[in-house]
């Protein structure tokens, strides 16, 4: 039987949202992975560094599936319930988990790290991340790409200008890093699909990802949220598309290894 859209939307509302697991959306929304396996990626990079700082980790649970940590790893997060969370999943691994603002500057001294990584940044302080890296160290990241899932932005918010659109664009990451004394070794970008499968799916998902309808809340959005709920009862799921590029840069000179 369908359910209907206050029971889909209350269960939604319910949802805990600490943390940067999507597991909640199983069933009820798909996203196309990228080619690179960014997880994969990381674990390599770990298993060859020294020292290592994971800015933004979230919950920390992307860094704690990547496999074995060099003798230092650090992590770095600024939501309150996320630190929590992150603390009691990387503590156990040896990981120093700590509270930063997410703000220049970075809590730690020039070139303290060889390995820096971040997944899905809300922004890059590039020349906080020069600083804190070691001569021939590397920053090796997952970033969100410009207009993602901009079909649901757009169907909330209207459209969007040109210059927000463009917002996280891959070629204005390259020329930040190299501004900031990095060399970009490698910059790729997928359009991924993404399909959201009951009204729930959407609440959820803009109550997680905040900076996609800054602001959002059900009571705000009701009106729409039932239209869209009718759209997806009638049509079948809502189609986005989500962007992401991968981004790794080194910063030039030699290491002391």
């Amino acid at each position: 039987m369908t359910r209907s859209f206050d029971e889909l939307v209350t269960e939604a509302e319910a949802a805990p949202v600490e943390g940067w697991d999507f597991s909640w959306l199983e069933g009820r929304a798909t996203e196309q992975r990228p080619s690179w396996g960014y997880q994969r990626l990381l674990g390599e990079h770990l298993a060859l560094a020294s020292a290592a700082l994971d800015i933004q980790t979230g919950g920390g649970e992307v860094l704690a599936g990547a496999g074995n940590f060099p003798r230092l790893m650090v992590a770095t997060e600024g939501w309150p319930p996320n630190v929590a969370k992150a603390t009691r999943l990387l503590h156990p691994r040896g990981v120093v988990v700590v509270a930063d603002r997410d703000e220049p500057p970075l809590p730690f001294a020039d070139e303290a790290f060889d390995l820096v990584t971040s997944r899905h940044p809300v922004t890059a302080h590039w020349t906080e991340i020069a600083r804190v890296l070691r001569p021939g160290g590397t920053y090796l990241a997952q970033h969100v790409g410009h207009s993602s899932v901009f079909e649901l932005v757009e169907y909330f918010l209207g459209p969007q200008s040109e210059e927000v659109r463009r917002g996280r664009h891959h070629g204005e990451a390259r020329a930040a890093a190299e501004a900031a004394g990095l060399e970009v070794l490698d910059l790729r970008f997928e359009s991924l699909r993404t399909e959201f499968f009951d009204i729930g799916a959407v609440v959820y998902f803009l109550r997680k990802v905040i900076w996609m309808v800054p602001g959002f809340t059900v009571a705000e959005y009701r009106d729409r949220l039932a239209e869209l709920h009718e759209l997806i009862q009638r049509e079948g799921p809502f189609v986005a598309h989500a962007t992401r590029f991968l981004i790794e840069a080194r910063k030039p000179g030699r290491t002391d290894a």
